[in-house]
């Protein structure tokens, strides 16, 4: 496999939450092993991580941990480390501060272990990589496009500049692009981050008025599965993509 520059060696993949949309698919499982296409969700986000040549992920637990970890440690590829949050979850922002020092103070992927989506030509993990600049941006994000992705009926999240630069949609307002669910962060994103439960989009926040809160266009489709109802419509994109 040729190496790509800048690729990460680490990801945090967010697998704690109760997915309380999937119900009732999620009343004995945690969201991540809600299969589609005959394989859990996180297996699709873990594949795409170990295709790409990431080693190492780090995967955030609390909803039915202990069924997790089981099904974590059957696989070879990436290597998988734990973040226990069974005593007390912590968010999107809070998990990621926690696993920090899992992550060898680089620049990681951050996955949200339900995002799932089918590359083009090149892997968009791979595009990420080769796209992020430490001296310009704390936070590189994969975008899809608001109309047309699968399974999503928002507004979207952000407005894009030439330069890639992003901003968020005002209350009222409509964007061209939502968050995929996947980004490079670098550990300067956390500087002073707070402490307990909170969201990473606050963090999301301060880049973009910093001017280093940076987006890249997902090549391909990208699948919103929240609801039980979507995973149908992401296997039956699947399915054709295989032929």
């Amino acid at each position: 496999m040729a190496a790509t520059k800048n690729m990460p060696r680490n990801a945090m993949v967010l697998a704690a939450g109760f997915g309380t949309r999937m119900h009732p698919l999620t009343e004995h499982k945690p969201k991540p092993l809600v299969e589609v296409a005959g394989r859990p969700l996180i297996d699709h986000v873990l594949d795409k991580l170990a295709q790409a040549g990431v080693a190492r992920a780090v995967v955030n637990v609390h909803h039915f941990a202990d069924l997790l970890e089981k099904h974590l440690a059957s696989r070879a590829k990436p290597k998988i480390v734990v973040s226990d949050e069974r005593g007390v979850l912590l968010g999107t922002g809070g998990g990621a501060v926690k696993a920090l020092p899992l992550l060898d103070g680089a620049p990681f992927f951050l996955i949200n272990s339900d995002s799932i989506w089918l590359d083009g030509t090149t892997s968009n993990l791979k595009r990420l990589a080769q796209a992020f600049d430490p001296a310009t941006m704390d936070a590189l994000l994969l975008l899809a496009p608001a109309k047309g992705s699968i399974g999503y009926g928002g507004r979207g999240d952000f407005l894009m500049t030439a330069d890639g630069r992003l901003t968020a949609r005002g209350e009222r307002a409509a964007a061209p692009f939502v968050y995929a669910g996947a980004a490079i962060l670098a550990p300067a994103l956390f500087k002073d981050a707070p402490q307990g439960e909170f969201p990473l989009t606050a963090l999301f926040t301060r880049a973009s008025g910093a001017g280093r809160l940076h987006g890249l266009e997902l090549k391909g489709r990208w699948m919103h599965v929240g609801t039980p109802e979507a995973i149908p419509l992401a296997e039956q994109a699947i399915k054709a993509s295989r032929g």
